[in-house]
């Protein structure tokens, strides 16, 4: 045992230089024995040199997890292949393989309790779900298996972030709307757009900057033609409330005279092949090299070069291509690689041991966003660093966001990315989304309405398109489509106060940002399969405009009314309120750099004993005060007297300054269908007659 209900499994014959563990935050110390009655017990086995570990299991299980895996959110009599793939419109066998590997699996019983496993193996491999037994077969050597069990799925996604960490808190702005294409063109273009938000009064935080920024796809470089002056341009974003995220792909442009090229020779970083030369891949500028990041003067030079970069006013970075792709065609008996040959040799170094590709692989994306991470907080500390990466490994949450791949402008893809969103979730990456609209092929205003009308309310929210593509901004497709968007995006900043509060529980405890709604009622057997509505927190209910006849938790259920307008809407999805809670939300504004809680506006939903309870946290949206103590977690009650609904703050922990905002609280009770309001501070106590 090596934590509360959580149990390690270790093969005869394992060795850290064969299958070094790469998933878990840190290692656990060993407490005690595995209790003879400990039921989930791995089998392994081990044939012609490939490792596996197979669990039996007893009862109506219900199974989920598998991390980026298209097809259902409930996983029984499903197979994955963990070899993190450039799977455009998720083609690649099927759509069993993606980009990110997640070796995680977690149970449900019939009873609510539940359990979970991980296969602590980086290795190519195949994860069968089935619910009388899990098998995981690998391509490589003997590894470890962590098992949680517990009384509740929340509670094992506690014991899972316990082992692989939380993600840190993100930036305020990073939960706002973004914007991306590939690629605007150049400067003048991104100008255009950021303007044309802001004259629509259409809400919008970042702008992202696809390759055609670079000098001839040469990464940490800018196109002198169409981007001459990068530092001008994200000073003027800065100017109107956007930030700037650029790409940063692994490939490096083999080119003596560039001096990315030369740096890395110089110090030795490039993955080479068994016979000791440079490994070539052609990648967006034709042959590139690839630091080897299982080497440490790999992962430190490669921090290194964002110091200049970050310099020009940069906000964010975009790991992608980073499975590696590589369009070379090698072959294997199989499949089309798109990467490098199973036998190509990485160096690794401290802990790491030297390994093929085999091996390597599929934590290449997770290693190199470790070390832009590092390089973007060593360049800018006083800030809170945000990354979003293709590729990962289990645990990577640690170090990126992500969002769901190049999916297809299909309303298949749109009905996806639910079920996408909630299982990334439910295997430890609450920072996830889709691209908004399709990145693949063109879309339609329809299309875009249903899909910002729900895509708005998933916890990372950009709009994308693919080059060739028909433009996919907010208002493409005409002024009725562009009312929806800009409703769909004021539900959204209404609710940032609500999504920050989530994503600090998140950081805290590992529980995810977008739930699933059994998990409002996990022994509702009906609820273990819905893939269509899903929850916001514990205390709002989403149901997507395209849902049909869906499964949702029973009890007391409010619409919550945030936009004139909204209600007319038929894009929008439907908003509901839980009994006994107080969600806070903010006005609207176009972005994060305004005042968002002068008024905060608390709406509450009364319980069956007509009471009501709910949280919201706050800090200064960036920076590290929130580590010191500069935060206010405030604690509101609600409690019914003689129709009367008192509102008042129960308790505040933290030291940072929320006098100016509770002193001018609105507070609207919805209930039945109506709503009563009232204003006052919060402190003293606010009264809303039900009469």
């Amino acid at each position: 045992m090596v934590g509360k209900s959580i149990a390690k499994f270790s093969p005869l014959g394992f060795s850290a230089y064969k299958t070094p563990p790469l998933i878990l935050k840190s290692e656990m110390a060993i407490k005690s024995p595995v209790p003879a009655t400990w039921k989930i017990k791995p089998v392994f086995f081990l044939r012609d040199g490939k490792a596996g570990a197979s669990i039996d299991l007893t009862g109506n299980i219900s199974v989920y997890g598998g991390g980026e895996v298209t097809g259902p959110l409930l996983r029984n009599g499903q197979t994955i292949k963990l070899w993190n793939t450039d799977s455009g419109a998720y083609g690649a066998d099927g759509g069993s393989r993606l980009y990110q590997t997640h070796p995680w699996v977690m149970g449900v019983r019939e009873n609510g309790t539940a359990f979970g496993i991980i296969f602590d193996s980086s290795w190519k491999a195949e994860l069968t779900t089935n619910s009388d037994k899990i098998k995981y077969r690998s391509e490589g050597a003997l590894f470890n298996v962590y098992v949680i069990d517990r009384q509740s799925p929340q509670e094992v996604l506690k014991g899972l972030a316990q082992l692989t960490g939380t993600i840190d808190l993100p930036p305020l702005w990073a939960l706002g709307y973004h914007q991306c294409r590939f690629s605007y063109a150049s400067e003048d273009k991104v100008r255009t757009i950021a303007n044309t938000f802001r004259q629509k009064d259409i809400p919008c935080d970042v702008i992202w900057m696809d390759i055609d920024y670079m000098e001839g796809y040469r990464v940490f470089t800018f196109n002198k033609k169409n981007f001459p002056d990068p530092a001008n341009l994200n000073k003027d974003l800065h100017t109107k409330g956007f930030k700037a995220i650029y790409m940063i792909d692994p490939g490096v442009k083999v080119d003596t005279g560039y001096a990315v090229y030369k740096s890395g020779s110089a110090n030795d970083v490039w993955v080479k092949q068994p016979d000791g030369r440079e490994y070539h891949g052609k990648v967006w500028p034709g042959d590139c090299v690839f630091p080897d990041f299982t080497m440490p003067r790999a992962r430190t030079w490669w921090a290194n070069l964002y110091k200049d970069f970050m310099g020009t006013g940069i906000d964010g970075i975009w790991n992608d291509m980073n499975e590696p792709a590589i369009n070379d065609n090698h072959f294997s008996t199989d499949l089309r690689l798109g990467t490098m040959p199973y036998n190509t040799p990485h160096r690794g170094g401290d802990k790491l041991p030297a390994g093929t590709h085999l091996l390597y692989h599929n934590a290449y994306g997770r290693f190199m966003v470790e070390a832009s991470r590092k390089g973007i907080l060593a360049a800018n500390p006083q800030k809170r660093p945000f990354v979003l990466t293709r590729a990962n490994l289990l645990g990577g949450q640690r170090f990126a966001a992500t969002w769901t791949g190049d999916n297809l402008a299909d309303p298949k893809f749109m009905k996806l990315s639910v079920p996408m969103s909630l299982t990334l979730g439910l295997s430890g990456q609450p920072f996830s989304g889709p691209d908004i609209g399709g990145f693949l092929e063109n879309t339609s205003g329809e299309l875009w309405a249903q899909w910002i009308g729900f895509g708005n309310l998933l916890p990372f929210a950009r709009g994308h398109a693919c080059a060739g593509t028909n433009d996919k901004e907010p208002w493409a497709f005409g002024p009725a489509i562009e009312r929806t968007s800009r409703i769909a995006l004021e539900r959204r900043y209404r609710l940032l106060p609500y999504m920050y509060t989530l994503f600090q529980q998140a950081h805290k405890t590992g529980i995810p940002v977008m739930l699933p709604v059994f998990f409002d009622d996990v022994k509702d057997p009906k609820l273990r399969n819905e893939e269509q509505a899903f929850l916001l927190g514990e205390r709002l209910l989403v149901i997507p405009s395209f849902a049909k006849n869906p499964a949702l938790p029973k009890g007391i259920w409010e619409n919550l009314k945030l936009i004139d307008g909204e209600e007319d809407d038929e894009y929008q999805a439907k908003l509901l309120i839980k009994g006994g809670s107080i969600i806070p939300a903010g006005k609207v504004v176009q972005n994060t750099t305004q005042p968002s809680l002068k008024p905060l506006t608390l709406y509450v939903c009364l319980d069956k004993k007509n009471q009501a309870s709910g949280t919201l946290y706050w800090d200064a949206g960036e920076g590290w005060g929130f580590k010191e103590g500069k935060y206010s977690l405030l604690n509101f009650g609600a409690k019914t007297v003689n129709n009367k609904v008192q509102v008042k703050l129960i308790s505040k922990v933290g030291g940072y300054n929320m006098t100016s905002v509770t002193s001018n609280v609105k507070v609207v009770v919805v209930k039945d269908g109506k709503t009563y309001e009232a204003t006052g501070d919060a402190v003293k106590g606010i009264s809303v007659n039900l009469l």
